[in-house]
């Protein structure tokens, strides 16, 4: 495996009194780059007639890593490590979001409007009229951001607890990219009857649901019926964000290679939520010939194991990862490290397009490939082509919470992609830009402008 690129999920902060003579900060910079180290910035603190304290940050690409270029620091005999931090805990300390008051309270006039007696009249008009609920609280731009902790990143079931980093993360992303208030939901139960009803007494609160790292098969089914059983837009980002901006890249890619969806042989590594979903994303956009391997190979009608919903993408070709991309147009991969092999992609089709989204290590390093693929997007910040749901997410929410929509569909799934596709014009697309940036202000407008627009065709816009 390729070591990976010193990124600043591994950054540290150093802080650091050296003597006050010429070369010695040189020899600081030299041992981090012999030990492979990344460097940021650098800050005098402090500085006397025979001392200085510097302060410097550096990326590392793991926590072993990291390790290794602290001890090459401490190795330096005239050197004084005076304190050492991860930035990456630093930024959690204390939690990431906030619930902040909207309005001042200077005087008595102002609280009794704001509460008592007068915020009485107000729960009195909702009681009389449950839709002013979407006037007068935050219901209209709130979303709930709900999971068991079975399925969180690449770390599996953790629980509760260790997903509310992640949570939190997410309702930042929801605030910072589509101004929407989004809180945390960390369930103390993986039963999904159990999380069904404790999503539906929630949910007067919320105008709208994003399910997030619940494990399959149980998120299909979890979806499946708050969708029924709530009047508000429920949304598994694991499953149709993903596939919304694989698509989105997809598309671009596919230009670049003068291919189209009727034609191109697609095969998808990982069989859970976000392969499935991919794949039904995909037939509706008019793909034809999809493979789906899971970890026993393709799946295939000579395999006696399969679920149900494995059982949608049955093929008539059997074997391994291997066989399933021999001729292949395109791999999407959404499943673990290094199951993918140089040799692999040399026996696909020509000009072929390989998405490796496997995070935080792809499942092939993009080095490795980089001159026999016409197209390559991994799901990491620090090489070309992110394919990152927080393009999808943000503006899917605002424009079902803007036309009020009471469901999110395929339809607008589609639409938000092509959404995001558009934004890569013809003058910018090459094989490093194939999708916007995540910092792209455009991206959140368009999407929920598409979202709006097909709930409205669908129907199902309530304003």
């Amino acid at each position: 495996m390729v070591q990976l690129t010193p990124n600043p999920s591994f950054s540290l902060t150093i802080c650091l009194k050296l003597p006050n003579q010429t070369g010695m900060l040189a020899q600081v910079l030299q041992a981090i780059g012999a030990a492979g180290g990344n460097l940021g910035h650098i800050e005098l603190l402090k500085r006397t007639h025979t001392a200085l304290v510097r302060e410097l940050t550096v990326d590392a690409s793991s926590t072993e890593h990291a390790q290794t270029i602290v001890d090459a620091l401490k190795a330096l005999p005239q050197i004084t490590l005076l304190d050492i931090s991860d930035r990456t805990f630093d930024c959690h300390r204390g939690g990431k979001i906030s619930v902040q008051s909207k309005l001042a309270l200077h005087n008595q006039d102002d609280l009794s409007m704001a509460y008592t007696p007068g915020v009485g009249r107000i729960s009195t008009a909702i009681a009389e009229d449950k839709d002013q609920v979407y006037r007068y609280t935050i219901k209209r731009n709130t979303v709930a951001v709900v999971t068991d902790g079975s399925a969180v990143l690449g770390l599996g079931n953790i629980g509760p607890e260790a997903a509310l980093p992640v949570m939190e993360g997410k309702a930042m992303l929801f605030q910072e990219f589509g101004k929407i208030n989004a809180f945390p939901i960390c369930l103390a139960t993986q039963d999904v009857d159990e999380i069904v009803e404790t999503v539906k007494r929630i949910a007067p609160v919320f105008g709208g649901v994003n399910l997030e790292d619940i494990s399959a098969p149980r998120c299909f089914e979890v979806e499946d019926r708050l969708r029924r059983e709530l009047d508000i837009p429920v949304f598994h980002d694991d499953q149709h964000g993903t596939a919304i901006v694989v698509l989105a890249a997809l598309i671009n890619a596919l230009k670049l290679v003068d291919k189209s969806f009727a034609e191109v042989e697609i095969v998808i590594n990982g069989a859970g939520a976000a392969g499935v979903a991919i794949a039904r994303l995909l037939r509706r956009a008019g793909v034809q010939r999809i493979h789906l391997c899971d970890r026993q190979g393709i799946v295939s009608r000579d395999r006696s194991d399969l679920s149900a919903i494995k059982q949608e993408f049955i093929s008539d070709r059997s074997g391994t990862l291997a066989d399933a991309l021999m001729g292949a147009d395109v791999f999407l991969g959404v499943s673990a490290p290094g199951v993918l092999t140089p040799e692999m992609v040399q026996g696909m089709a020509n000009d072929p397009i390989v998405f490796a989204m496997a995070n935080p290590i792809p499942e092939i390093q993009p080095e490795l490939i980089q001159s026999d693929v016409a197209v390559m997007a991994t799901g990491r910040s620090d090489y070309p082509n992110q394919i990152n749901n927080v393009l999808a997410f943000p503006g899917i929410f605002r424009g079902a919470l803007n036309c009020r929509a009471g469901a999110i569909t395929t339809t607008m799934h589609l639409q938000a992609a092509y959404a995001i596709a558009a934004l890569v014009g013809s003058d910018e697309l090459h094989r490093d830009h194939i999708i916007p940036s995540v910092f792209d202000e455009r991206v959140a407008i368009a999407v929920a402008s598409a979202v709006e627009q097909a709930a409205r065709q669908e129907g199902i816009s309530h304003c």
